[in-house]
């Protein structure tokens, strides 16, 4: 049997993580956001969606 490939997601930083509080940097440092306009791919996955709900103002998703 072939294993079925997870979906993926591009996930593109467009606002500065200055001034924001501590658990939005952390959560953008986890998704692996650390410059603007920086584009990172993740699995879509509950944990990562999860992560992306609560820095949707500073982020686009493709």
């Amino acid at each position: 049997m072939a294993k079925k490939k997870a979906k993926t997601l591009k996930i593109k930083l467009v606002k500065s993580p200055y001034g924001r509080t501590q658990p939005q940097r952390r959560t953008l440092e986890a998704l692996g956001l650390r410059k603007i306009n920086q584009i990172v791919e993740r699995p879509e996955h509950p944990s990562v969606l999860g992560m992306i709900e609560r820095v949707k103002h500073l982020i686009e998703v493709e």
